[in-house]
């Protein structure tokens, strides 16, 4: 079969590789889309702790597909089902597996890290993923496409549930590429009173209020602390989520933010600089600095049931699709900023 094998910083190759032999409690998926992250980009300029040197690998943990084949022991899931997988694979036994926060288990294993993931034409789900609830029908009014994107939303909705967003708030979403706009989606589902998103491009601003935003700023050319002001009369937000990877952005938060104030360090800096934080801000105005990676299985599985059951349409986040071949490119698309996602989709088999 054919695979987008990485290599090495810097270094993919698209090439032939045996199809994954299937186990007794094993599932193959037929992949159908797979979406790329800001994380596969990140792997592609560095590389990964969790991907020793001289590894090859498969990235790719956003993706759909169909089960072609099933071991003897697979139960739930048979050929042909569609279905599509949170990626983070926890050991079930550590504190935080037993919280259900399988993404911070200090032993996990994930999709397009320690296992192949979906830059390929068959994915093979070991029984532990299975096991540990990571596989997922997919409704059949999620198209693929759709499908393929959902992991990112899933991790937006864990950040949303940290801060506790609900009805009563004004929120300020800092970022409208897809990750700002599906902290958009999921705050005007959740009934927020207002929901601002400010961002420096203005085509993706459209984007985000094609997607319910009530306001957008434009921060190249207004001041995002004034225009937040006077949205609010004054007090300043409720909610802040942070979408962008900026020591800036996170240090003027609790500027933007009022009394009781949530805030969501949803993106991180990597090894940038460590913002310099207001305290005072947090002491007498009792505000909440919070921050969260990645999703739960259970936030996944959530995801699934609000994008089947929801009228919002999610494809103008993608703008560009490509061919496995071509996986350098849609790379380069995703990381020059100016679409927003970008799919590899497979021909139908």
């Amino acid at each position: 079969m054919k695979a987008a094998v990485f290599l090495g910083p810097g270094r993919i190759e698209v090439t032939d590789i045996p199809v994954p032999e299937v186990g007794a409690g094993d599932v193959l998926v037929e992949v159908r889309a797979a979406s790329i992250c800001g994380t596969d980009l990140r792997i592609m300029k560095h590389g990964h702790f969790r991907i020793p040197e001289g590894t090859r690998r498969v990235l790719g943990h956003e993706l759909t597909g169909r089960i072609v084949d099933a071991g003897p022991e697979v139960r739930g899931f048979a050929v042909g089902d569609r279905v599509s997988v949170a990626p983070n694979v926890g050991c079930g036994e550590c504190a935080m597996c037993r919280r259900g926060l399988n993404q911070l288990c200090p032993t996990y294993d994930a999709f397009g890290i320690t296992l192949d993931g979906g830059f390929e034409e068959y994915m093979l789900v070991p029984q532990v993923a299975i096991e540990r609830g990571n596989l997922f029908h997919v409704p059949d009014a999620v198209g693929d496409e759709i499908a393929a994107i959902m992991e990112p939303m899933s991790c937006c909705l864990h950040g949303q549930r940290k801060v506790e967003l609900s009805a009563d708030d004004s929120v300020l979403i800092i970022g409208a590429g897809p990750i700002g706009c599906f902290h958009t989606v999921l705050a005007k589902r959740a009934g927020a009173r207002q929901v601002i998103v400010a961002n420096t491009r203005q085509p993706r601003l459209d984007i985000a209020g094609r997607l319910g935003a009530d306001h957008l700023i434009n921060v190249s050319e207004q001041d995002l602390r004034e225009q937040v002001m006077a949205l609010t009369g004054g007090e300043g937000v409720d909610v802040v989520i942070t979408c962008v990877s900026k020591p800036e952005v996170i240090a003027s938060t609790t500027d933007l933010a009022g009394r009781l104030g949530r805030i969501n360090v949803f993106s991180g800096l990597g090894d940038q600089a460590r913002p310099a934080i207001d305290v005072n801000a947090l002491h007498y105005q009792e505000q909440t600095l919070t921050g969260t990676t990645g999703s739960s299985v259970t936030d996944y599985g959530d995801v699934i049931g609000i994008i089947a059951e929801t009228d919002v349409d999610l494809s103008p986040i993608i703008t560009a699709r490509f061919a496995l071949d071509d996986i350098e490119a849609a790379m380069e698309h995703s990381r020059s900023g100016v679409g927003m996602k970008s799919l590899i989709t497979f021909p139908q088999r």
